[in-house]
């Protein structure tokens, strides 16, 4: 085999493997972007009712309902298999991540109780919280949580 050869074989292997990465790359891009099931997710921005969140508790697990909060905009995202999901969600709509935490709400207990504070997306050493609860005090008692939910 010729130099010109070697080079032109390198040069098609190189330009395979480009364009089979940009394959991958793309269905990957495809998945992720699809990745999320959106059927039922909704922005709350106003106080929802028990009743609406026994309905929502059907569509996944039956008894709980798992919701991420924006403590800043005061808005709520609700109803997905997934707290990353409804994380998701309040980033395309123009929410910062460090003001979301990810709760459950599990509306057919009567008491305090039906409010959980845990999720993999609470878990964040840069703002001192080392756990799936939310160990601020504030955050658990911020006025946008138990204004929509209450």
């Amino acid at each position: 085999m010729t130099q010109s050869q070697k080079s032109n074989t390198r040069t098609g292997v190189a330009f395979f493997c480009v364009m089979r990465r940009a394959v991958i790359l793309r269905k990957k891009r495809m998945f992720v972007e699809n990745s999320y099931n959106t059927m039922g997710m909704e922005i709350i921005t106003s106080k929802i009712s028990k009743q609406e969140r026994i309905n929502m508790a059907q569509h996944f697990f039956g008894d709980m309902v798992k919701g991420v909060v924006d403590v800043e905009r005061q808005t709520l995202a609700l109803d997905a298999e997934l707290h990353a999901d409804l994380e998701t969600l309040l980033l395309e709509n123009a929410s910062q991540q460090e003001h979301l935490w990810g709760i459950n709400l599990y509306p057919d207990i009567e008491s305090d109780d039906f409010l959980e504070f845990d999720s993999l997306i609470n878990i964040r050493p840069a703002q001192n919280n080392r756990s799936r609860s939310v160990e601020n005090v504030a955050i658990q008692n911020h006025q946008s949580i138990n204004q929509s939910i209450n």
